[in-house]
């Protein structure tokens, strides 16, 4: 999952602490005292700068309590509310630790049941000490014990604090994850004789890959396949950009080369200079199988012949965003009988195993020459399963996106 990136004071600061540190570390030792001045002076304004009671206060009664009732929120507190009280909050205590458990991923889910019991067994020995020192007459004395149960402790609570943003910020993912499957057209499709299947696996819980399908009348219809550069919320953000002014542009009657043209223009005046966008744009006559496309800067796209021939639709353009014009070109095609058009993102051919080898154009080549009679609905996910076969326990880096246009034999 990806996390917010810091605002620009924060990021300032950071930055010229870092620089300061740096400079500190490259003074040369000899004849210089071991603790300078500046640096002490660096460390202590890393830690007092923006401190103020204020926000203490705001940790202690608002942040603890918002965590508490964050993880205590599916608790179910009215049949606790007629038992005894040495039997309520026991249990109150122990559904929480449930409730939290569950929202943890399996193995961290053990480390937690584990780590629980044994800081309340720790805190359990304390107090047993410190009443029976005070039964003797005797003051608890402050052990490396205790100290470190206390720093223990500490720790804890902020990375309590620091686990109910994060999964809050997970589950704000989770309903992005939703609207963004929402606007993608996943299921099969068929208009003419022609049949579009598609399949999408983002590496994180949203990604920036991007396809579509728009029906644009008269027996023609649209296949778009994009990635924006990067990953994440913010690829997402930007391919929901793509989506909406690409379907704009189609209402208001551009096509072909111009539509991407115009396309390309809008977006480099509308995202960051350090992103970019991948981008492929096919028109195809639902009953002669005519194809018209252009290819900005995209995986070229393999044109799998009845016979088992693979061609390529290499690039006809750089990819978008990068200049406000470009030149387009939008060279023809045709989908004879029983031939396939497979469109794809990188994250199918770049994906890496243990000893980062690419799956690479050729054995995506070979894979479906291979595969030539096995069913379409069924080669889209036999072909994520060999990527993922030949990845092994690598976890692919990026968004994985296929999708497959097949006319009828």
């Amino acid at each position: 999952m990806s996390t917010p990136e810091p605002g620009p004071d924060l990021r300032q600061r950071f930055d010229e602490f870092t620089t300061r540190l740096g400079e500190h570390l490259r003074k040369p030792a000899a004849g210089a005292p071991a603790l300078e001045e500046d640096y002490w002076g660096t460390v202590q304004d890393l830690f007092t700068r923006d401190v103020t009671s204020g926000g203490f206060d705001q940790l202690v009664r608002h942040d603890a309590g918002e965590t508490l009732r964050f993880f205590a929120r599916d608790v179910e507190w009215a049949p606790l509310q007629a038992r005894p009280w040495y039997q309520r909050y026991p249990l109150i205590a122990f559904r929480v630790f449930l409730a939290m458990a569950y929202r943890l991923s399996p193995p961290r889910r053990v480390l937690f049941a584990i780590g629980v019991p044994l800081l309340l067994f720790g805190w359990l020995h304390y107090f047993v000490g410190a009443v029976a020192g005070f039964a003797g007459h005797r003051t608890a004395g402050l052990s490396w014990e205790n100290v470190l149960l206390l720093g223990g402790t500490l720790v804890a609570a902020l990375l309590l604090l620091e686990l109910r943003d994060k999964l809050s910020l997970k589950g704000d993912l989770e309903v992005a994850r939703q609207i963004q499957f929402g606007l993608l057209p996943f299921e099969p499709f068929r208009q003419g004789r022609l049949t579009l299947r598609a399949s999408m696996r983002p590496a994180n819980t949203v990604g920036g890959d991007y396809f579509d399908r728009i029906d644009l009348g008269g027996g023609r219809l649209a296949v778009v396949i994009g990635d924006v550069a990067g990953k994440g919320m913010p690829a997402a953000l930007l391919m929901a950009l793509l989506q909406g002014s690409l379907r704009t542009l189609i209402t208001a009657g551009f096509r072909g080369a111009d539509l991407v043209g115009k396309l390309n223009a809008h977006l480099h005046a509308s995202i960051p200079s350090n992103r970019l966008v991948t981008f492929f744009y096919a028109e195809l006559e639902t009953e002669t199988g005519g194809l018209r496309y252009v290819n900005a800067g995209h995986n070229p796209p393999l044109l799998v012949r009845a016979s088992g021939a693979v061609e390529r639709l290499d690039a006809t353009g750089i990819a978008l965003g990068i200049l406000s014009t470009a030149p387009f070109d939008e060279p023809e095609a045709t989908l004879q009988a029983g031939d396939r058009l497979l469109l794809y993102t990188d994250g199918i051919t770049e994906a890496t195993n243990l000893e980062d080898e690419e799956y690479g154009d050729t054995r995506l080549e070979r894979f479906l020459g291979a595969h030539r009679a096995t069913p379409a609905d069924s080669l889209l996910t036999a072909l994520r399963d060999d990527v993922l076969a030949f990845c092994g326990p690598v976890r692919p880096r990026d968004d994985m996106t296929l999708q497959l246009v097949e006319r009828d034999a």
